[in-house]
């Protein structure tokens, strides 16, 4: 090993080390929302994940169960990916280290990569994102070994490596097949230069790249053993195991199942904004510098214009397919984990920018060791800067909203409880604690969306004791075909249990309506015969200390798009809308409720903002008759809001400009 490979190690260990002090204090120590609490209840009963399965990822997550039984499963698989991450970065710096030789170049690229918002955030959860991060390195890393090495035996040892990765990265997130595809005609074209391809090594790359889908064995096996409590899909046919690998039920190539489409420049824009706000300018120009001026150097100009390339193939397909409207900050929050891909890239090129610009100067001007300093000093205070800037909202080390949410909710049921999960932040969070945590063993948990597919109710009715299905499958629109069944005639066959919708029903099936009515419980929905009578003083006072739960505003710098959903969920209830003047100032609101009478409304003011103690004056019951439950002055209005948002908005800025663009506005309780 020469001097320079040996500083190369050196520097990325340093750099891997680095970052892993700062990303372990961060670490979320409870469940995450989003997709975290099903990849890690996934891996906690070794199931299939959503879409497409993520093998890889599940079967990672529970031998960091295994390897750290005195922490909760929540974080040791979100320590798993924070570790993930760190390597990643690690990655990114033995990248540059080959194609200019280690500095200052080969840490920024590392380090903004680390320290950029979403590379940092993500890698606080379970999620598959660090993963994928680490193979984007791997590859990178790969490719320029590739390009640099001296013999054939080099270059096609570093391939079937290479092959490996591919194969591997495929089953963890399929958007590295957008990278995978411009690497492998660019090996094939240099081995076919330098006359070293033949039939035997495509051969022995094609044998590497299958093994490493491997992994996807996993899933057939799971699902044909169907041990595991909560799974998704039934893998145990070809047709069956091809919808999930394609992603067909969420639409293959697609982020959602949804007819919304964004344009395609309205899409790169955003792009271009974000690297602008989380990379930073100085960034962006360093890594047009670093395109520009390796094109110079025989050693890195091929890994450059193939990066960009990759750069460019990515970003137009993924605007071409990202269908959710970015105009909303969740969906927003969606979509942007995605540019972590791209992000790789522009940190790449811009650790070249700086190796390459302090080669060049030193070449006209002399003076190597000014032009190193001044490199050093603006790395790390570039990097420093952004540390600073990012801590706060990246430290998740104290945020436990989602398990919170879950165990109070969970405690407030009464026993044998059937309850009916709507959305991925009550259901993941709800099915973690329960199946990993084993909370309330004697409440069932059934999954309205999951419902309507045909294998939910052949592959997991078996795990559900004493829930009884009518048929095959939920039909909200066809229910009369056979061995299907409307969700009145799921109700009727399960009246021996308290029923609770979390958070609220899914649209499309108004069978129950007839049969059935809703009374308030906190945040979710008490399904009962329409005969009972409804009493809301003796219902407010039954259902008046069912959550133990504060938030204090504001307590998080920058709420994640998990907790954003979950406060819209919380305090966005579709029980009143205000008729309110142009003009912001004290001019009253007029109150017109949706619902047939004010009882519900009284009775959900008693139990949710009393309760959670979000408003400083809880209305309560004896003011049912008080002019504030049909006029509520602006200013108080806004109080309310100020109160109960925790996001990082300011409500005194922003909240007028809300107001005064709508023509109806929901309250937030």
């Amino acid at each position: 090993m020469s001097a320079e490979q040996r500083g190369s190690w050196i520097l990325t260990g340093a750099v891997v080390a680095c970052v892993t002090a700062l990303y372990v204090p961060c670490v979320q120590k409870t469940v995450p929302g989003g997709d975290s609490g099903e990849l890690i209840t996934t891996a906690c009963e070794l199931g299939v994940a959503h879409p497409p399965g993520y093998p890889l990822f599940t079967l990672l997550a529970r031998f960091s169960m295994c390897l750290l039984p005195s922490f909760s499963p929540a974080h040791s698989v979100n320590l798993m990916s924070s570790l993930l991450g760190a390597a990643a970065c690690g990655c990114l710096c033995i990248t540059v280290c080959r194609m200019t030789g280690p500095g200052p170049g080969a840490v920024l690229a590392a380090g903004l990569f680390a320290v950029s918002r979403l590379s940092w955030q993500w890698s606080m959860v379970a999620e598959v994102f660090s993963l994928n991060n680490l193979f984007i390195g791997l590859l990178f890393f790969l490719t320029s070994s590739f390009q640099c090495a001296e013999n054939s035996t080099q270059r096609r040892k570093i391939a079937r490596w290479g092959a490996l990765c591919c194969g591997l990265g495929l089953c963890n997130q399929h958007t590295l097949v957008l990278y995978v595809m411009v690497i492998i005609p660019w090996i094939f074209y240099r081995l076919y230069t330098l006359k070293e391809l033949s039939f035997v090594g495509l051969i022995s790359l094609g044998l590497s790249f299958l093994t490493g889908f491997l992994p996807y064995l996993y899933l057939p096996v799971s699902s044909y053993l169907n041990a595991a409590r909560w799974s998704w899909g039934d893998q145990t046919t070809l047709s069956g195991l091809l919808n999930h690998l394609l992603r067909t039920e969420y639409g293959t190539f697609s982020l959602a199942k949804t007819e919304t489409s964004v344009s395609l420049s309205s899409m790169l824009q955003a792009q271009l904004d974000h690297c602008l706000l989380e990379l930073s300018p100085p960034a962006l120009v360093l890594a047009g510098a670093g395109l520009l001026l390796s094109t110079q150097d025989r050693r890195c100009s091929s890994v450059t214009w193939l990066l960009t390339v990759m750069l460019l193939v990515y970003s137009l397909f993924f605007a071409w397919r990202a269908n959710l409207d970015i105009s909303r900050p969740l969906l927003l929050g969606v979509v942007e984990r995605f540019w972590l891909q791209s992000d790789a890239v522009v940190c790449v090129l811009a650790g070249l920018g700086v190796s390459c610009c302090h080669t060049q100067l030193e070449r006209r001007f002399g003076r190597g060791g000014v032009w190193s300093t001044i490199s050093w000093v603006f790395t790390l205070a570039l990097l420093a800067r952004m540390v600073h800037t990012n801590q706060r909202s990246c430290d998740q080390s104290s945020n436990s909203v989602v398990e919170k949410f879950g165990r109070e909710l969970l405690a407030s049921v009464p026993k044998d409880s059937l309850i009916l999960t709507r959305g991925d932040l009550p259901g993941n969070s709800l099915r973690y604690l329960h199946y990993c945590q084993g909370l309330r063993a004697d409440v069932r948990l059934v999954d309205q969306e999951m419902m309507t597919y045909s294998w939910y109710v052949a592959k997991l009715a078996q795990h559900l004791p004493g829930v009884h299905f009518p048929g095959r499958f939920w039909d909200p629109v066809l229910s009369e075909k056979k061995n299907t069944f409307d969700f009145r005639q799921f109700l009727l066959h399960n009246t021996h249990r308290d029923v609770f919708a979390c958070i609220g029903l899914s649209d499309g099936d108004s069978s129950w309506e007839q049969s059935f009515t809703r009374w308030p419980w906190g945040v979710c929905d008490y399904l009962v015969p329409v005969q009972k009578q409804f009493h809301p003083e003796e219902w407010a006072q039954r259902t008046r200390d069912i959550y133990n739960w504060t938030e204090p505003h504001n307590r998080l710098h920058r709420a994640s798009c998990c907790s954003v959903k979950l406060y819209s969920h919380c305090w966005d209830p579709p029980l009143c809308e205000f008729n309110q003047s142009k003009t912001y100032g004290p001019q009253p609101f007029e109150m017109r409720l949706k619902l047939k009478n004010n009882e519900f409304l009284i009775a959900f003011l008693s139990t949710t903002v009393s309760k959670l103690e979000l408003v400083k004056a809880p209305y309560s019951v004896a003011a049912a008759s008080s002019p504030a439950f049909t006029q509520i002055s602006a200013a108080e209005y806004c109080d309310i809001i100020s109160r109960t948002l925790t996001t990082s908005v300011s409500a005194d800025a922003h909240q007028p400009k809300y107001l005064a663009g709508k023509p109806f506005v929901k309250i937030f309780f």
